[in-house]
């Protein structure tokens, strides 16, 4: 039966495709792949599947350039073979969702090509250009994230183009209601093929400032992030405008004229974002949003108490999908293992606090393993934010290294070629075939499973106790007591509780709930 709020609550697994599975010994993942593995996500219990990008690409920044909105890049293959793997994902109960990169295009797409060559093409106004101060300089002080100023000179035009990323990702003009009108219709093209949603990639980037106004400064030296200086920039005109709200209200209205879709947004934000995922998900606009402000280095109670409460506090009727890893971070096992007893131990409390989380979920692939972050030497890098920042900054491969499915197989039995990123020994001793009875994976299927068999997880309300430090405690809806020791020692705490449901590392007497390092408990409430 048609369920038109399926996404609400749901658990959504991420795929990297280039690291997911090869089927055809070129050493990249691809479609077939994923479609070969689709048992494997299908058996943990999730909801749908959200696929990073898969379009036509000269692979800039790993598809998030894209030349050709409505094909697939060679690499992974074809429009059959993704209609063979929708289908296939759709028998196994699973909802298709995949990465949409609307805020930029690559250089390499003809739109840009066209737009660049001249000042009256049919083009011309389809994307950022500004004249150049009277002493040749960029028009103003906006910085690019993968580094240097956001703005690249073109000599035909004799004008500079705006970049938020790299300067082969140029910026959209969405002020100009022909370029909304054609990516509406580029997403139309992929509902019409049978996608459930769209994981929008940077939504809070889509709209710049109209009258160029510098960005405030922030400069903070001893911040974590100081190795780039796009944060040490407040960013009040270079994204995060207000007329971003029509164009979602738009894209929603999009998605309306289909059953049971879904949109969620990547709210790309270091200051506001959970505040703007409040923004964007209030009336009829996204459907659910994530920030990253869950995917960082603090592992606290009071930390993740107070971004659900900043969160349900400004925007009650909105709805967030929360995430501790993705292909943008380090792995949260390698970021919190030091916090707790073991990798092992923080890998499975770690998944029973997200999935116990009011909201929806975003699993990321081998997150399901306990994996661990890749250590990778400077020449192994491929990723342009490593290239640029090392050593002050890794970059991201080392999260988006192939999943290790056999640990006798070459490469884990992700490919028989020279996978695209190694595959090293820490990784490859958590491949799916090692973990049996009492493992990450068979706790996230028994947590998952849980989750499934408890409604109050999946919609229920959340009400936090008022715990000591490292304890964080909370009841959703009337029915479930959820407990957590988020450290590496022993505590106890006086709580009125039921019968436990779930647990591990941990024991009751009367009232009094003892937890073991890292342990957790889930009791009916009392």
């Amino acid at each position: 039966m048609a369920n038109k709020d399926w996404w609400r609550g749901s658990v959504t697994y991420q795929i990297y495709p280039r690291s997911f599975q090869d089927s055809n010994g070129d050493g990249i993942g691809d479609l077939k792949g994923i479609t070969e593995r689709l048992p494997h996500i299908a058996s943990l219990g999730v909801d749908a599947i959200w696929l990073s990008p898969i379009f036509t690409s000269p692979m800039k920044d790993m598809g998030y350039d894209v030349s050709d909105y409505t094909d697939i890049d060679p690499t992974f293959g074809t429009l059959d073979d993704f209609d063979a793997m929708v289908a296939r994902a759709h028998e196994l109960g699973l909802k298709v969702i995949i990465d949409q990169v609307l805020s930029h295009s690559s250089n390499q797409h003809p739109f840009f090509e066209e737009s660049r060559s001249s000042r009256d093409n049919p083009k011309a106004d389809w994307y950022v250009w500004a004249d150049p101060n009277p002493d040749g300089s960029p028009p103003n002080n906006w910085q690019a994230i993968f580094g240097g100023i956001a703005w690249e000179w073109e000599p035909r035009r004799r004008q500079y183009y705006f970049h938020n990323f790299l300067k082969e990702q140029p910026d959209f003009n969405f002020h100009n209601p022909e370029v909304q009108d054609w990516l509406l219709g580029t997403m139309r093209f992929w509902l019409e093929r049978g996608v459930d949603g769209f994981r929008l990639d940077t939504v809070n980037f889509y709209f710049h400032d109209r009258k160029l106004r510098n960005d405030a400064a922030n400069f903070r030296p001893d911040a974590a992030e100081a190795w780039n200086p796009y944060n040490m920039l407040y960013h009040l005109f270079s994204k995060n405008q207000p007329e971003n709200l029509p164009f979602l209200q738009r894209m929603r209205a999009l998605l309306d004229e289909f059953d049971d879709r879904t949109l969620v947004g990547e709210v790309g934000e270091n200051y506001h974002g959970i505040e703007i995922m409040g923004q964007y998900t209030s009336g009829n606009r996204l459907h659910m949003a994530y920030s990253f402000d869950m995917l960082g280095p603090k592992f606290t109670p009071a930390h993740f108490r107070g971004q659900m409460e900043r969160f349900f506090d400004g925007a009650p009727e909105g709805w967030p999908c929360w995430a501790f890893s993705n292909h943008d971070v380090i792995r949260h096992v390698s970021r919190w293992k030091d916090q707790g007893k073991d990798a092992d131990s923080v890998a499975k409390q770690a998944a029973a606090m997200l999935l116990s989380f009011r909201g929806s979920v975003c699993l990321y692939q081998g997150e399901e393993l306990g994996q661990l972050e890749t250590e990778l030497s400077y020449d192994e890098l491929t990723d342009p934010q490593g290239l640029m920042f090392w050593p002050a900054d890794k970059g991201r491969d080392g999260c988006r290294t192939p999943m290790v499915w056999d640990a006798q197989a070459p490469h884990g039995g992700f490919t028989d070629a020279t996978p695209w990123l190694p595959v090293k020994a820490p990784q490859w001793q958590r491949a799916v075939s090692a973990q049996g009875a009492g493992s990450v994976l068979a706790f996230y299927r028994e947590m998952l499973a849980f989750r499934r068999a408890q409604p109050a997880l999946r919609d229920g309300d959340i009400v936090f106790h008022d715990v000591p430090h490292p304890l964080l405690a909370f009841t959703r809806g009337d029915a479930v007591l959820c407990v957590f020791n988020l450290s590496a020692a022993p505590v106890s705490v006086s709580l009125p509780h039921g019968d436990r449901l779930l647990g591990e590392g941990v024991e009751t007497t009367g009232d009094e709930i003892s937890l073991a390092a890292s342990g957790f408990g889930f009791f009916n409430a009392g």
